[in-house]
């Protein structure tokens, strides 16, 4: 008669999560909301069979493992992708709060891909970026990580497309900022010259726009803040709005943005 095979946290949770999410669900025999939670993973995790797995963890047998997570209440639910906790909660939840936090939890089928999208962003590999992003938005296009780095990659090359597509964001809280800073600078891109009302200011307001498809940051700044200084009201506040998104697209703490933030702040 075989040995039974003993638990390994490093191999049946940590190791296993490289190549599919691992469920963990910390309890202990006196704990009666754990009793309650457990038939909705285990019932959770038959429907989800590839998608994820559970793995179950007494905390009265395995204490070390609960004090390195740092578990102070139980029933505690982790969920590891790649080797880390990627979301957690505490509590039985009900089985419908338990399948709203999956879908936001349970990384993707293309979710290495993703990742493969982003290391080619940071190396500068923009064209290896889209091909990846393109192909994983063609077979989930509901994967809005992907369209979110996508749009940000095609906002100056196809800012029709991204004005197209921008709404999708809005979906998620996670990005809903990035979704208005996208329809503010895709709308300019897109926009033909006499989409903008007649003015005094209106060749000014131009320009800037001009150095923003030339993605000539700080010129574009540069011209939004001086027309807002002059006629914030210009294009329904579109000065204001421009550099806002500019701020944002760049990131508060990019030297651009450093550089012209106080011009700003003073223009209104």
């Amino acid at each position: 008669m075989a040995e039974p095979v003993s638990f390994d946290f490093q191999r049946d949770v940590i190791d296993r999560s490289y190549d599919l999410p691992v469920l963990v669900d910390f309890w202990a025999e006196w704990c009666a909301p754990c009793r309650m939670l457990a038939p909705v993973l285990e019932k959770l995790a038959e429907r989800h069979i590839g998608g994820w797995v559970l793995v179950k963890v007494n905390t009265e047998e395995y204490p070390d493992i609960a004090s390195r997570y740092q578990i102070r209440g139980i029933p505690a639910v982790m969920l590891f992708s790649g080797g880390e906790v990627r979301d957690s909660f505490t509590g039985a939840l009900a089985e419908h709060q338990i399948e709203e936090w999956l879908q936001k939890a349970v990384p993707g089928p293309y979710a290495k891909e993703v990742l493969l999208a982003e290391e080619f962003i940071r190396e500068g590999k923009l064209s290896m970026a889209l091909s990846v992003l393109e192909g994983v938005i063609e077979s989930e296009p509901g994967n809005l990580k992907a369209l979110s780095l996508l749009l940000k990659l095609k906002l100056f090359s196809a800012p029709g497309y991204v004005l197209a597509l921008s709404p999708k964001l809005d979906a998620e809280v996670e990005y809903m900022e990035l979704a208005g800073t996208l329809k503010t600078l895709s709308r300019l891109l897109d926009a033909s010259l006499s989409a903008f009302p007649e003015d005094d200011l209106r060749a000014d307001y131009l320009a800037a726009i001009e150095c923003l498809r030339r993605e000539d940051f700080d010129g574009a700044l540069k011209g939004f803040i001086d027309v807002l200084r002059r006629n914030r009201g210009y294009d329904d506040d579109g000065s204001r709005t421009a550099c806002i998104a500019i701020f944002r697209f760049l990131g508060e703490e990019h030297e651009v943005s450093i550089r012209h933030r106080r011009s700003f702040d003073r223009a209104f």
